[in-house]
């Protein structure tokens, strides 16, 4: 069961509820496999999920998008500190005033962090 991934998991992974997990399942737009009575989806199915979920239309190198609300905008002079809330995690923003003007970044507005690393942790 390495490669499945539980319908609360996949939800949480996606920024979606379960509920609506079990609707895209009754609209056939994905598969989930049972175990008694949990729904699973395979690990494969939820990157292509994933993938289509990140791939708005803009052409881009960086491949890691978490999409988010803006929950708070520190700004001075110069820079501006945007802090996201991107399903569990906390993604914080340094930019430029003017940037973060121009976006109208401000608390309960979407937005997406877009990373672009050379360096990733993964810790488990």
């Amino acid at each position: 069961m390495d490669d499945l991934v539980r319908i609360g998991a996949a939800a949480q992974a996606l920024g979606v509820s379960t509920d609506t997990l079990r609707r895209w399942e009754r609209d056939g737009r994905i598969a989930f496999e049972r175990r008694g009575n949990q729904r699973y989806l395979r690990a494969e199915e939820l990157a292509r999920l994933l993938r289509e979920r990140s791939s708005g239309g803009e052409r881009t190198s960086a491949r890691n998008r978490l999409a988010g609300v803006v929950v708070a905008v520190e700004a001075d002079g110069v820079m501006a500190k945007v802090e996201l809330a991107c399903g569990p995690y906390r993604i914080v923003s340094l930019m430029s005033r003017e940037a973060a003007e121009e976006l109208d970044l401000r608390p309960g507005v979407p937005a997406t962090a877009v990373v672009k690393s050379t360096t990733v942790i993964v810790e488990r």
